[in-house]
């Protein structure tokens, strides 16, 4: 198995942007209940570094997504199920523990925080699904 990692890096870049685009889209919904949490633990309001990291976290989400559907495309015959796979493993290691640990440490309440990770697993299947597509294997 030969790994295309220029493929990965230009379908991982697009995949990220697909994980960013949902993700900001969410920050209507939340923001100012994200706001009012911050406050509530004495944190001022997300900063434009604040941003500026949550985008670069996309792209490498992206980026690490691809790569595990790289990895785990010719295990399968079928791309979606290697898509959902690469998706369900990404939601775990990326947004499922870490947000886990954020209601076990106290810091964010649960019912706030379920929504999050769910979005998440929508947006990790969708950009799966678009690297499902586009992601071309080496030829030998």
């Amino acid at each position: 198995m030969k790994l295309n990692l220029k493929s990965i890096f230009i379908t991982g870049f697009i995949a990220g942007l697909v994980i960013l685009t949902s993700g900001l889209s969410m920050i209507p919904i939340v923001g100012d209940q994200m706001n009012q949490i911050l406050a509530n633990r004495g944190v001022p309001p997300l900063s434009n570094f604040a941003i500026i990291f949550i985008i670069f976290v996309s792209l490498c989400n992206g980026l690490f997504l691809v790569f595990l559907y790289a990895l785990m495309k010719p295990l399968w015959n079928k791309k979606i199920k290697a898509a959902i796979m690469a998706s369900l493993i990404s939601f775990f290691m990326l947004y499922f523990l870490s947000n886990f640990s954020l209601v076990v440490y106290g810091f964010m309440p649960l019912n706030f925080t379920i929504l999050g990770p769910v979005w998440g697993l929508g947006e990790l299947l969708l950009g799966a699904l678009v690297a499902s597509k586009l992601y071309k294997e080496k030829t030998v």
